[in-house]
């Protein structure tokens, strides 16, 4: 086992397994001084957009850029917006080093030797994805039921939410978690509602309307309607 982990084909899917571990190893030593990965990783992930990968000019002015429609789309397949971003970083590690070296060891034991790390990656890859899907979708069914209480989604209208992963402007959306009435967590997808307003993480913004499954914000207009929300 020591010596499939340690070939050279299988570099990318034991290199995937060790930052899984790293990562509860992190998180646990954090939990014992008061912060987790989570902080460390909104810290870290700092201005990096979700959407930078969609490249183009602005279409018409309308201030959408082409083709964020499909990767939104892809963000919600894979539960972004439902699940913390730091579990479903680490179930597709888990899966996609567990898948890599199943599919390895099954080729060695028919062929007698590893597939090239730069072609077995590929359907380690691709069965990470459902992965996360699927196990998120599960994660995703237990959070509800210890973080909401009977709270519907137009609730959130009005409240300050907090950008925790990622940069949104107009077609490119982010990350962020609100408080609702009963004191409790929930993770939203927004995006600015204005065409010139750009959120970073650590921003707080202010929800004003549902637009699908994201929510649209602004900033908040006074410094006073901030401090009233945190003494809720």
């Amino acid at each position: 086992m020591f010596q499939m982990i340690t070939a050279p084909e299988n570099a990318p899917f034991a290199v995937a397994l060790m930052v899984m571990l790293g990562i509860a190893v992190i998180e646990g030593v954090g939990a014992i001084f008061g912060a987790g990965l989570s902080s460390l990783l909104d810290t870290l992930v700092g201005d990096v957009d979700l959407d930078a990968d969609v490249d183009g000019d602005v279409d018409g002015g309308s201030g959408q850029i082409p083709g964020s429609g499909l990767l939104t789309h892809t963000l919600g397949w894979l539960r972004v917006g439902q699940v913390p971003i730091l579990v479903l970083l680490i179930i597709f590690l888990t899966s996609f080093g567990l898948i890599g070296l199943g599919v390895q060891s099954v080729v060695f034991g028919a062929i007698g030797r590893y597939l090239p790390a730069a072609v077995a990656w590929a359907p380690a890859f691709a069965g990470a994805l459902p992965s996360v899907r699927f196990f998120g979708g599960l994660i995703a069914r237990i959070l509800p039921k210890e973080e909401t209480s009977a709270v519907s989604r137009d609730s959130f209208i009005g409240r300050i939410a907090t950008i925790t992963v990622g940069t949104a402007t107009r077609g490119a959306p982010a990350e962020a978690r609100l408080t609702d009435e009963f004191g409790r967590s929930h993770y939203v997808m927004i995006e600015p509602d204005l065409d010139t307003d750009r959120f970073s993480t650590g921003d707080r913004v202010l929800l004003v309307r549902v637009d699908g499954a994201r929510f649209r914000a602004i900033s908040p207009p006074t410094e006073s309607l901030l401090d009233e929300q945190s003494d809720r």
